[in-house]
């Protein structure tokens, strides 16, 4: 059977996006490959086995563009409410948490935060089809 492991993104200030990871999502390095023209570092924490991949392009000065088909990379987290809070109380820029509905039926409760790169990040509950 077929196991999703990790998904690459592009990054500029490979510490910068490492700490911001970790501040973030908790993900740590775990394991790296480091060439003379680039970099690959992957991250996760004790609650995937899926990885985040972290490549930098040694000398590049021009920002990437993310396109108009990328969308986002989706986290659960315990309490979104919760995790705004802490994430803006410690200076990062988070969109509102917002809520979708079916009537009175929550469906799902989330906000998105971006990385130093401008990858979106979507924050979902753990609730209902997020867990």
């Amino acid at each position: 059977m077929e196991k999703i492991i990790h998904s690459m993104i592009r990054v500029m200030d490979l510490e910068k996006s490492m700490k911001f990871y970790e501040a973030v999502l908790g993900l740590k390095e775990t394991h790296r490959l480091d060439f003379p023209d680039f970099a690959l570092v992957y991250l996760k924490n004790a609650e995937n086995d899926f990885e985040i991949e972290l490549t930098l392009n040694k000398g590049r000065t021009e920002a990437y563009t993310h396109g108009t088909g990328y969308g986002h990379i989706g986290v659960v987290v315990a309490d979104a409410v919760a995790k705004h809070a802490a994430l803006t109380a410690a200076g990062y820029e988070c969109a509102a948490v917002k809520e979708f509905k079916r009537g009175d039926e929550l469906l799902a409760r989330f906000f998105f935060i971006q990385d130093p790169d401008g990858y979106k990040i979507e924050m979902l509950e753990r609730h209902g089809h997020y867990r």
